[in-house]
């Protein structure tokens, strides 16, 4: 990648609307059925500072029925944060984010973590993707994002989940980047959006990245074929995710000490 000059974190605001995550070849229906084939992806929401004009609705991936992964800069000033599964809402009552992470320097330590009231019931809880060879991999990704076509301008949110695949093109700052550039092309390619925050990237059914940032050549944060995407490698977090979630259960069980 070269003269990268523009970053857009993908967390949906309702007065937001800018993407392009699909191939208008390919009928938009392929990309809900692949969707629904991705249970650990669910919707996230919240508030920033307990104003309700300050809803916001991203991804998240539930990895163990009482846990999810998703984007630091989602949950960062988070309230309320809760996921929805299927038309059950789920509040968390942890919620953490990588010490390291800076609002100010994107692409790093983007990856936050959230401890749920209730289990989360889905079909299938990935594991996390361990080794180091992710460059070259075809992946799949998948979120809640605003849709349209890579090759038009025209946006639309409809609550829906998606996923598409893509190849990992790179690994740069921690960051597994896809474009929709080069060739071999995948049969179903996509690239995240406004609102995929948060959401995974997925390699032979493991948990290789979780939805970060779109990165622009041409100054037009628009998902299309000029852009690229970023998603947190999982594999360099690995110990962060089991040191985090031991330190939230310590602090759990100590809140129910009487």
């Amino acid at each position: 990648m070269k003269k990268l000059l523009l970053i857009l974190f993908c967390l949906f605001l309702e007065n937001q609307s800018i993407a392009g995550t699909i191939d208008q070849n390919v009928p938009d229906s392929k990309y809900i059925e692949y969707g629904d084939k991705h249970p650990s992806v669910v919707k996230i929401e919240g508030n920033y500072d307990n104003e309700e004009s300050t809803y916001f609705y991203a991804s998240a991936v539930v990895i163990k029925p009482r846990w999810f992964l998703t984007a630091a800069h989602v949950i960062k000033g988070s309230k309320n944060c809760r996921i929805v599964v299927g038309r059950k809402t789920i509040p968390a009552d942890f919620i953490a984010h990588h010490a390291l992470y800076q609002e100010n320097v994107f692409g790093k330590y983007d990856i936050g973590i959230g401890h749920l009231e209730e289990d989360a019931e889905i079909s299938f809880y990935p594991e996390p993707y361990t080794k180091n060879d992710e460059s070259g991999k075809i992946c799949s990704m998948a979120g809640y994002g605003v849709t349209g076509t890579y090759q038009s301008k025209e946006r639309r949110v409809d609550n829906l989940k998606r996923a598409g695949s893509n190849i990992v093109e790179s690994i740069d700052r921690d960051l597994l980047i896809c474009s929709l550039k080069d060739t071999p092309k995948t049969g179903l390619e996509f690239l995240i959006c406004n609102g995929d925050s948060g959401g995974g990237l997925f390699i032979d059914k493991k948990l290789a990245g979780i939805n970060s940032c779109v990165f622009s050549e041409d100054k037009k944060l628009d998902s299309n074929i000029d852009d690229w995407s970023g998603h947190t490698r999982i594999s360099v977090f690995v110990d962060w995710v089991k040191t985090a979630m031991d330190a939230i259960e310590k602090e759990i069980a100590e809140k129910a000490k009487p």
